[in-house]
């Protein structure tokens, strides 16, 4: 099996484990997802947050960008530049305010946020369709957060379900490793 094979199988099996997650679980195991990060010293000292807005696949990490806004922090969010056709980091202030639907109907900063330095960030929480243990990250396929990843020197951490966490994923050079991952009932420095 090629390694494009590997992941087309590994995004199938997640995708049902996923579908398979009741909306009292998704609740639970992202309350439970976001109490372990908050523990975390990386997360207590990071002042410069990049986060994601979740789908309805993805652990729900509203109380955190909510949080760290409250407390002054920078955060910032995707947004997708049609010229370059990639993703950049872009400062929010307020939500919804600062939000707006994006390329692939998801919520992103509006074009009046200023974009921020990817290396000036102190953390960078990364979703993703899946993880393995050593840090490699399976994406949906289309390479854009291994772009914006790839101009982040600071800590890189994958945010997820247990249910997406396997023990390979095969690796590609494009492929941009975390160097931690976060579940609800995981905390590991790959």
């Amino acid at each position: 099996m090629t390694p494009a094979e590997h992941k087309a199988e590994l995004r199938r099996r997640i995708r049902a484990e996923l579908k398979a997650l009741t909306p009292e679980m998704r609740t639970r195991a992202s309350a439970e997802l976001c109490e372990r990060l908050r523990a975390q010293p990386i997360w207590r000292a990071a002042q410069s947050i990049l986060c994601f807005v979740p789908t309805r696949d993805e652990p729900d990490i509203w109380p955190l960008i909510a949080g760290a806004l409250a407390e002054g922090r920078r955060v910032m969010l995707p947004r997708y530049s049609p010229t370059t056709d990639t993703y950049v980091a872009a400062i929010i202030r307020e939500t919804p305010r600062d939000l707006q639907p994006g390329r692939f109907g998801i919520l992103e900063p509006t074009p009046d946020c200023p974009i921020f330095n990817l290396k000036q960030l102190d953390l960078a929480l990364v979703p993703g369709l899946g993880f393995a243990l050593n840090g490699v990250r399976l994406g949906r396929g289309q390479g854009y957060y291994d772009r914006l990843l790839a101009g982040v020197p600071g800590c890189k951490c994958g945010v997820a379900f247990d249910c997406q966490v396997t023990v390979e994923i095969p690796a590609e050079a494009h492929d941009v490793r975390v160097d931690c991952l976060l579940t609800p009932s995981l905390w590991q420095v790959a």
